[in-house]
């Protein structure tokens, strides 16, 4: 009580006692631009996808866009893992599991279940023979009848550094055939690839016969109610999706890259002189997903001598750039300038390089980055 009638003292004292302001020049640059106008809406690229009148399911899609049956069979067992996965994530706390995966990496409780999941999902399948996880980079034997066709490779759940923030994580997956499996393979041996990405909405963009499609999850719009009342699990939101040659969105990673290679500084210093739009969150999934959402966009992830490859071949860079180059875009490998599909599968955990979207920007990529001998 002394001490609180103290400070009451002393603060009123200070009321009323004459003090001398020192007075601040506002600095010249401080002025709001944009007259009467918020934010950058000019910038921000939001949707232009209207409301259809119907949204067709994914049998009749699959039925139409992927002529052979066992494709179809395999996409549809990695989209209930997906749905599986979607479930989970709603009712799981992201906590450290006490297990590390063989990179030394601690697992997250989210990591863990949607691992299980997918393995679950494999062994299930009737036409699955292998599965490989990024988290536990050996092919086994899934096929306990000896029929499979597939090996499968994925990452359970890609963005473990911002899942906790709840920020949209994914599920990467690649599929090779059994007439190559995956070492020796390339990328260009997939038979599809499918990437999940869980915000807001479950979505996936799946490789079709004739491109990438993309599958929303649990949506209910008018016109896909079924006659009993329900709807149809799965939904295609996008056809054949097309990425623009150009762009103006870029998601820049590996930074400290930059202060080694200076291709890629001045690769970066294009980008902010000429005002292109930063959309970068640092995980894989949402950074190049929204190259099919915005239908243009550049990622880049080149590597130096301080900042070596820290993205996978199988499981992360073929799946998507297979996607990418379906819907018209390119990759490079970042090092040949060549497509990321072209080069040969030499062990399950190989590590790449990786530029990937619209074309004329990865053009623009291994010009000045990539240093020509």
């Amino acid at each position: 009580m002394r001490l609180f009638a103290a400070l009451l003292t002393i603060g009123s004292a200070a009321a009323f006692s004459p003090v001398t302001h020192k007075t601040f020049a506002a600095p010249a640059t401080s002025e709001l631009y944009g007259g009467d106008e918020y934010g950058a809406s000019s910038t921000s690229f939001y949707t232009t996808t209207e409301k259809q009148d119907s949204y067709e399911s994914l049998d009749a899609v699959l039925e139409t866009k992927c002529k052979d049956e066992k494709v179809r069979l395999v996409i549809k067992d990695m989209l209930d893992a997906c749905a599986d996965i979607t479930e989970a994530l709603r009712v799981a706390l992201v906590t450290v599991e006490g297990s590390e995966n063989t990179f030394g990496d601690a697992q997250l409780s989210v990591d863990v279940i949607a691992d299980n999941l997918m393995w679950d999902a494999c062994k299930d399948s009737a036409v699955i023979r292998e599965g490989a996880s990024e988290e536990d980079p050996e092919v086994r034997n899934t096929d306990t009848d000896g029929d499979g066709e597939y090996t499968v490779c994925w990452d359970p759940l890609d963005g473990s550094s911002i899942v906790d923030n709840n920020w949209a994580v994914g599920t990467m997956v690649g599929i090779w055939p059994k007439s190559t499996g995956l070492i020796g393979a390339t990328g260009r041996d997939q038979v599809t690839s499918l990437v999940a990405i869980y915000g807001p909405r479950t979505t996936v963009l799946v490789a079709l016969d004739d491109g990438t499609y993309e599958f929303s999850y649990g949506c209910t719009p008018d016109g896909c109610q079924l006659p009993d009342g329900s709807f149809e699990p799965w939904i295609c939101s996008r056809h054949a999706i097309q990425i623009e040659k150009d762009c103006k969105i870029f998601s820049p990673a590996n930074l400290r890259a930059a202060q080694d290679v200076p291709g890629y500084k001045r690769l970066i210093n294009h980008y902010m002189e000429d005002r292109y739009t930063l959309r970068y969150s640092g995980g894989l999934v949402p950074d190049v997903y929204q190259q099919f959402t915005k239908c243009q966009g550049i990622f880049s992830n080149p590597t130096s001598p301080s900042s070596p490859a820290k993205l996978r071949l199988a499981f992360e860079a073929a799946p998507f750039a297979l996607l990418v180059e379906k819907a018209g875009g390119k990759s490079s490998d970042g090092v040949t300038g060549g497509s990321i599909l072209d080069v040969q599968i030499n062990a399950v955990d190989q590590r790449t390089a990786l530029c990937i979207g619209s074309a004329n920007e990865v053009d623009r990529f291994n010009d000045w980055v990539i240093e020509k001998e």
